[in-house]
């Protein structure tokens, strides 16, 4: 009973303090954003890794999200007589809600994933060691930018998901299925409004900082060998994807 205990005791003990360390790396690393100087290069780099070439699976998700949405919400608004709303149905269902969570999702897999294994590999090889030596902050160097770029990228990545997906739904909806493209367009125009654009927006923000910093605390703080490595990346993209579900939960509740 004792060893259970004292087993029961350890492990809150150190959730705890993993939870205060990933605290302190955010806070040191927003910190360290207005502290001069400033490594634009670095950042536009992580911009580039994170924005651009998550662009093509982002634009596939966001493409084939919005037909499967127009396919199913025509069959199920057409039994009570309402596929007028269809362009609302969809447009609603991705800026407030699928947008953002399947962008995070996507982010995830496609850079967070890379993002902890070359900052775990950096770790176990060294590298953020010769950082420190050379006199380059090593949170600064490579945290900052990561979570600055998760900040920008989510919100336009999840703008663009939101467009290809509303246009996904017009295809299947208008071209395919006949609905009126002056009804699938006028409708949504009448109900959807700026209320429900900040929404999504708040939630993608609140991602892209889940996504980078989850990531980067994992791949900081990896144990050293190649198991370590593969164990801090499948932990970081479990994580983010979990927190990333409990948080939208939240949000919506909130917002």
């Amino acid at each position: 009973m004792l060893t259970l205990m004292e087993n029961l005791g350890s492990k809150v003990i150190g959730g705890l303090s993993g939870m205060g360390r990933m605290v302190i790396l955010l806070l040191a690393a927003l910190v360290w954003a207005v502290i001069p100087p400033f490594r634009l290069r670095r950042l536009a780099q992580q911009i580039h890794f994170m924005g651009w070439r998550s662009l093509l699976v982002v634009a596939l998700t966001g493409g084939f999200t919005g037909m499967v949405l127009g396919l199913q919400g025509y069959y199920t608004l057409n039994k009570f007589g309402a596929t007028a709303m269809l362009g609302p149905a969809v447009a609603l269902s991705l800026i407030r809600e699928i947008g953002p969570v399947l962008c995070g999702l996507v982010v995830t897999g496609r850079a967070g994933s890379a993002m902890a294994a070359e900052i775990g590999i950096m770790r176990i090889t060294d590298q953020i060691d010769a950082l420190s030596v050379m006199a380059l902050n090593p949170t600064k160097y490579l945290i900052t930018p990561n979570i600055l770029a998760g900040l920008i990228t989510l919100p336009l990545l999840t703008a663009i998901l939101d467009v290809i997906g509303i246009y996904g739904g017009y295809l299947v909806g208008v071209k395919l299925l006949g609905v009126g493209q002056g009804v699938y367009f006028g409708e949504m125009r009448n109900l959807l409004s700026m209320h429900d654009v900040m929404i999504g927006f708040y939630k993608s923000v609140s991602f892209g900082l889940i996504i980078s910093w989850i990531c980067c605390y994992k791949g900081f703080h990896t144990r050293f060998g190649a198991e370590g490595v593969s164990k801090a990346t499948t932990e970081a993209v479990v994580l983010s994807s979990v927190w990333i579900l409990i948080c939208d939960y939240f949000l919506t509740s909130v917002l």
